[in-house]
């Protein structure tokens, strides 16, 4: 006789797991919640204040950068990193994310390991004011080996209508102000691996450091929507960009109108050590390294120059490292890294 359990899925383990996480999802509820834990479905009433509110939503995952957190055995930051892939690009169409529903597959539900993502997740959602209403486990067995995972999820965001923020108001004169970024975030990591396959063992320190490179690769993202939030509740943005796969280069050009060019001053801001080691190490051409990695700025702003103090201090007011970076001229449409 064949069971499911013996075809590799264990379903008294996917109900304990219910049990152990129920309570870390439920913490991020706020009173807009509509259901219950464990139902097929959890729904979130409107939040007051909007008169013609526009429903947005995001789908994203944390890549490979997964496979090296389950060789190293850290978890605990991928949470942030999943928040962050979403929940900042809502944030660049001008909408506060409030809802999120995950999913992770498992090539064998192991119940610690999955407890330690879906904590991660919760206290990502936490930190950003988003309501965790539920997710999917799902159980591969045979189709991904026993240790090997993915993560994703789908954040909801709301925006009044007529708010979104899109290209139209670009124009030459605007400045480009730039949120940093400290690490890798979540992108690029088909190339990190490849790199550090040769070069850099996770357990031992990375170059120059003495902290472990896992711990350095693995450092979680910085999620900005909170801070875009302030921001748009003081300045009116002529556009947001999300610097993620494609960098500044591939991520700023699509707020470009026809016509318009950012030029971008390096000589602005610092490149993270992380970069400048793989960089070296993997010989990377300097124009692959901005198209693949966010290069020490996560989050874009292109503001009026009447509102970059504002911008500047709005960022400041929610701990975000900003400054301006470079401004929008007259030209064929395209980033140029100066």
């Amino acid at each position: 006789m064949t069971s499911y359990e013996s075809a590799g899925v264990n379903l008294d383990a996917a109900d304990e797991l219910v049990d152990r996480i129920g309570w870390r999802v439920t913490s991020t509820w706020t009173e807009d919640v509509v259901g219950g834990f464990g139902g097929f479905a959890a729904g979130l009433q409107i939040p007051a204040g909007f008169e013609h509110p526009v429903l947005m939503m995001s789908t994203d995952g944390v890549g490979t950068k997964g496979e090296i957190a389950r060789q190293a055995g850290l978890l605990e930051g991928l949470g942030y990193d999943v928040v962050a892939m979403v929940a900042d690009d809502l944030a660049a169409a001008g909408a506060q994310p409030i809802a999120l529903t995950n999913y992770v597959a498992v090539g064998f539900l192991d119940l610690d390991r999955v407890e330690t993502i879906v904590e991660s997740i919760a206290d990502a959602c936490a930190d950003a004011d988003i309501s965790l209403l539920g997710g999917e486990t799902a159980e591969h067995p045979g189709v991904m080996a026993a240790d090997q995972f993915d993560i994703s999820a789908t954040a909801l965001g709301i925006v009044e209508l007529g708010d979104e923020i899109d290209s139209d108001l670009v124009s030459p004169g605007d400045v480009i102000v730039g949120v940093k970024s400290p690490n890798l975030r979540s992108n690029g990591f088909s190339l990190v691996r490849a790199i550090a396959a040769k070069h850099l063992p996770l357990d031992e320190p990375f170059p120059d450091t003495d902290i472990p490179t896992a711990h350095v690769l693995l450092e979680p993202s910085i999620v900005y929507s909170p801070a875009v939030t302030n921001l748009l509740a003081r300045v009116r943005p002529h556009a947001l960009s999300h610097i993620t796969g494609g960098g500044l280069p591939g991520k700023v050009v699509r707020v470009l109108p026809e016509g318009t060019r950012a030029v971008l001053e390096r000589s602005r801001w610092e490149v993270p050590h992380v970069f400048n080691v793989l960089q070296k190490l993997g010989k990377v051409p300097p124009g692959d390294m901005f198209r693949t990695f966010n290069m020490g700025i996560g989050f874009v702003a292109i503001v009026a120059e009447d509102d970059v103090d504002a911008t500047l201090q709005a960022f400041e007011t929610t701990d975000m490292d900003s400054a301006v970076i470079g401004r929008i001229t007259e030209g064929d449409t395209g980033v140029e890294i100066a």
